[in-house]
């Protein structure tokens, strides 16, 4: 049987695994990246990218169906749904293609096949049950990504009830779905199936949906989202699902029980770890909930065995695991000038208006003995906002009273992913509300909004 020798093994080929990959490729080391399916991972081929592919579609429609409020008159306008789904096919294919030319540019072997620790420097690789080969390896980090949950009792069949995988790719558009799970995943598949005319329904077991984001935020967006006519509920458990030619769906609300009914169901509820037979426990891996556990940068209780991205547990997102990746290659090498700073990380959520925030809300920051100084800045005044026909939204800054240093940062806007970057390094930088005020923004642009809340924070907001 054919054995490989290796310094790095990484297995899964995401965005955690290929960043990961190469990265010690750029360190000097001979790297290996093992993968039983597309290279790119859920993110590339089912996740992130293909989904914005269809909320643009979703978007420019939307626009195109208020055209005369730009003075442009626009007749009869119709979208093909199959051209939707491929066309967002067509994106993540050519996305995987793109990781394809980094391997080879990097000089990473590419291993087909599913990958188990048989000790803390080997690894039996399997294709079709049987093993095909075997790696010597000084080190392996694992990048297996996650897979949806379900509730209790529901079972996934692809067909009636749904992950986001089955979402991306529906022959037919539903003329009702019914989205169980009001997080970002949720919320997006909720606003692209409603813009092209599907009745939508998402139910949230808690007090609202994105529950992690601020209050407020989270208040304007089920606003917009509700005027748009998606109906919400929240405070709801899903009690059961009786599956025929529709889906109903038994709910308990504050107000009694209700049964929604829709062509599909869209499971949104969470992700589990992909830790099951990597050969772990056999080695004393530490995994909890079926998340392997690991220190900051990455190493689990094995020194020789590194774990990143989703199945190394929350928060479970591209732009995490990543980052992961790049650490867990430099602590390997010994380059690693810090850990992950997990109160460091943006969270962003592509529906329209868009959502994105980075560090604490004002709950958690008040819960942590914090005195405030917050700054809200609506982006209806800003002329840019105006000009575009975006006004829905508002920036939210929160600083600490004592020292003025910004503490969270919460956006909601057409724009609100891309704003939030700055806000994300000012963070970082451990940046006060009177550097950011005084930092020159560009006009016009949403960013004012950012330079506006700061100085509403403190009584010198110069636009409201």
């Amino acid at each position: 049987m054919p054995e490989r020798q290796l310094d790095v093994t990484v297995v899964g080929a995401g965005p955690g695994g290929y960043v990961a990959a190469i990265r010690a490729a750029q360190l000097g080391f001979k790297v290996g990246l093992v993968e039983r399916d597309k290279l790119g991972g859920v993110c590339l081929n089912w996740g992130c990218i293909p989904s914005k592919a269809l909320l643009k579609s979703a978007e420019l429609y939307t626009s195109f169906k208020n055209a005369e409020e730009f003075g442009i008159s626009v007749k009869d306008v119709t979208f093909d749904f199959s051209k939707i789904i491929k066309r967002s096919r067509d994106i993540a294919d050519r996305q995987s293609k793109g990781v394809e030319y980094l391997m080879k540019k990097n000089n990473i072997q590419v291993i087909s096949g599913a990958a188990k620790l048989t000790g803390k420097n080997s690894i039996e690789i399997s294709s079709g049950g049987k093993v095909v080969e075997t790696v010597k390896t000084k080190y392996t980090i694992f990048a297996t990504g996650g897979r949806p949950r379900s509730i209790p009792g529901v079972a996934i069949d692809g067909k009636k009830v749904i992950s986001s995988s089955e979402a991306m790719v529906l022959p037919e558009q539903p003329k009702s779905m019914v989205i169980i799970g009001g997080g970002a995943i949720g919320v997006e598949f909720a606003y692209f199936y409603n813009a092209l005319g599907t009745k939508v329904t998402v139910v949230e077991m808690l007090p609202s949906i994105l529950p992690l984001e601020d209050k407020e935020i989270t208040k304007i967006l089920d606003s917009s989202l509700k005027k748009s006519g998606i109906e919400i509920l929240t405070n709801a458990k899903v009690e059961g699902l009786n599956v025929g030619k529709e889906v109903t769906v038994s709910v308990a609300t504050k107000e009694g029980k209700v049964e929604l009914k829709g062509d599909v169901v869209l499971m949104s509820v969470g992700v589990q770890g992909n830790s099951e037979n990597l050969g772990l426990e056999a080695l004393g891996v530490k995994v909890d909930r079926g998340f392997i556990k690991v220190d900051q940068f990455g190493k689990t209780s094995v020194d020789s065995v590194y774990a990143i991205g989703d199945v190394s547990g929350p928060p479970l997102l591209a732009h995490v695991a990543s980052h992961e990746g790049v650490v867990a290659a430099e602590h390997i090498a010994g380059k690693a000038k810090h850990g992950i700073d997990r109160n460091n990380v943006p969270s962003c959520t592509y529906c329209q208006p868009q959502v994105a925030s980075v560090g604490v809300t004002e709950d958690a920051a008040l819960a942590a003995g914090y005195k405030l100084k917050i700054g809200r800045f609506p982006l209806r005044p800003l002329g840019k906002a105006m000009a575009t026909g975006e006004t829905v939204g508002m920036v939210k800054l929160i600083f600490d009273e004592k020292y003025g240093e910004l503490l969270g940062a919460h956006i909601i806007g057409s724009e609100a992913t891309e704003m939030i970057a700055e806000l994300g390094v000012a963070k970082a930088l451990e940046t006060t509300y009177e550097e950011i005020f005084h930092t020159m923004h560009a006009h016009p642009t949403f960013s004012e909004g950012i330079m506006e809340a700061a100085g509403e924070a403190y009584g010198v907001a110069l636009n409201i």
